[in-house]
């Protein structure tokens, strides 16, 4: 059974960082990718950013780039999203999923949603 755990959000201050997780079981690890997603309350489900598990590419919605970033320990089976310089936009309920193909636009498999709250 393919489970994603996502952890790590929590309440930051503008300007902030954090480091959310998302592990992964269930599946070979390096057969997948990995994707971030966010939802605001109230609005759709977006694509923040995903990286391969096999060779590390990585996709990002380009708004974000430079802020946030994907990584991965394949030994841990687990994928991060280092976020810097919190805006109180970025405020949303995380999201990550596994497909067998990068995409910022859905996936096969979702985890538990992680909270972010970045207060002004």
């Amino acid at each position: 059974e393919v489970q994603l755990q996502a952890s790590g959000g929590g309440l930051v201050q503008t300007g902030g960082s954090l480091r959310l997780s998302c592990t992964a079981s269930g599946f070979s690890f390096d057969d997948y990718a990995i994707g971030w997603f966010r939802q605001p309350q109230g609005k759709e489900r977006d694509g923040v950013a995903c990286i391969y598990g096999n060779d590390g590419g990585t996709f990002y919605e380009d708004s974000l780039k430079g802020r946030f970033t994907i990584s991965k320990d394949n030994s841990k089976n687990t994928v991060y999203l280092q976020m810097n310089s919190l805006k109180p936009e970025d405020t949303a309920v995380y999201y990550c999923g596994a497909m067998t193909y990068c995409s910022l636009y859905d996936m096969d498999y979702w985890g538990n949603g992680t909270l972010v709250t970045v207060s002004r």
